[in-house]
C-alpha cells in the first residue's frame, strides 16, 4: 500500500559517489511499484494485529544464511506505507544469497500504533528473529539492519535500544544484536524532523510517535536515536543529494552528532538520485547499499 505524497561540516565526512545517470528524470514511486512484484517465501505472525507480521525471503541452498533486518518506511504511518514496498529490494538480496526479515509495525494511524505500540511492535519483530532463525536457516550471529526513511530511525534505534534505561516502557533486557545498520535516506534524529517542516513527513507526525510528554518530560530520551548514542554499531547512511523528502543535512547533521559522541558512522551521498531510487534495484544508491551489506555480513 502506498500513498506517496508528502510533500556543513559534517559534509566533510560524506563519501560522494557515483551518480545515477543525470540524462535521465529522477524515478517516481510508480516507476517502482509498477514493476512486477516479487513475494516473499513465509509471513510470520508476531502479535494478532493484521500488521504485527514479517515477511521472510529465504535464499536456495542449506544455510544458515546472513541476514539483513528490514524495516520499512512512510512517515511511521501505516496508511502510507508497509512492508510490501520494501519486497523488490528484499528479492534481490534473496538472490544474492541473503535472507530477509522483513518487519511490518503498527503505525501511528493504527490501534495501539504511536508511543509505545509502534516501537514495541518494532522491537518484538526483530527479536522474533531468533526465534525463528532455525525453522528458517537464519544466521542470527550476523545481522544488518535496514531502514528505509522512517524505516532508517527505526533501524538506528533497532541498533541503539541496549542503551535504553530500564525505567522506560521500551526496555527490553536482551534484545537481538545488530551488526551494522545501513541507512537509506533515513530521519534518525527525531527532534531535528520535529523542527523541520521542509521535510516530507511534516512535523506533527513526530509528536504522534513520541507520545505526549505527561509523566515523560522527555519523550526523545528513549525514542530519538542521538539520545541513545554511542551505541558502538557501525552506522551507514546512504543518502540522494537530490532526495526532496529527505533533506541532506539530516544525514550530515546525524552523522556530525554520531561522531562526536565516539560512534563510526560514516554518510554515502549519491549523485542524482531521490528518495525512490535508494529501495529500487539496478540503481547507483542501491548499488551502494548492497555494497554495504556484503561487506559487513562478509565479517
Amino acid at each position: 500500500m502506498l500513498r506517496f505524497a508528502f510533500a556543513a561540516a559534517a559534509l566533510l565526512t560524506a563519501t560522494a559517489l557515483p551518480a545515477q545517470d543525470a540524462s535521465k528524470p529522477l524515478l517516481k514511486w510508480p516507476d517502482l511499484t509498477g514493476r512486477a512484484k516479487p513475494q516473499p517465501d513465509a509471513t510470520v505472525d508476531y502479535g494478532n494485529d493484521p500488521y504485527q507480521k514479517v515477511d521472510v525471503w529465504v535464499p536456495t541452498g542449506k544455510g544458515p544464511f546472513p541476514t539483513v533486518l528490514m524495516v520499512h518506511g512512510g512517515c511511521w504511518t501505516t496508511s502510507i506505507a508497509d512492508r510490501s514496498l520494501m519486497n523488490w529490494i528484499a528479492d534481490d538480496l534473496r538472490k544474492d544469497g541473503i535472507a530477509v526479515w522483513n518487519i511490518d509495525y503498527r503505525g501511528v494511524d493504527r490501534p495501539g500504533g504511536g508511543y509505545p505500540g509502534t516501537f514495541v511492535d518494532t522491537a518484538s519483530a526483530a527479536d522474533a528473529l531468533r526465534a525463528n532463525a532455525r525453522k528458517y536457516h537464519l544466521d542470527p550471529r550476523r545481522v544488518v539492519a535496514v531502514g528505509h526513511s522512517a524505516g532508517g530511525h527505526l533501524a538506528l534505534w533497532l541498533a541503539a535500544r541496549e542503551r535504553i534505561a530500564k525505567t522506560s516502557a521500551l526496555y527490553q533486557r536482551h534484545p537481538l544484536k545488530i551488526a551494522q545498520v545501513v541507512s537509506l535516506g533515513g530521519l534518525p534524529d527525531l527532534e531535528a524532523t520535529a523542527a523541520s517542516p521542509d521535510n516530507g513527513c511534516g512535523v506533527e507526525v513526530v509528536a504522534k510517535l513520541v507520545g505526549a510528554p505527561g509523566p515523560r518530560p522527555d519523550v526523545y530520551a528513549d525514542t530519538s536515536v542521538p539520545r541513545l548514542l554511542p551505541d558502538a554499531v557501525k552506522q551507514d547512511l546512504v543518502n540522494g543529494r537530490e532526495d526532496k523528502i529527505i533533506p541532506l543535512r539530516m544525514g550530515t547533521d546525524y552523522v556530525a552528532t554520531a561522531r562526536a559522541k565516539g560512534d563510526r558512522a560514516e554518510l554515502h551521498v549519491i549523485d542524482h538520485t531521490g528518495h525512490v531510487e535508494l529501495i529500487a534495484p539496478k540503481t547507483a544508491a542501491w548499488a551502494e547499499a548492497k555494497r554495504l551489506i556484503h561487506a559487513a555480513l562478509a565479517k
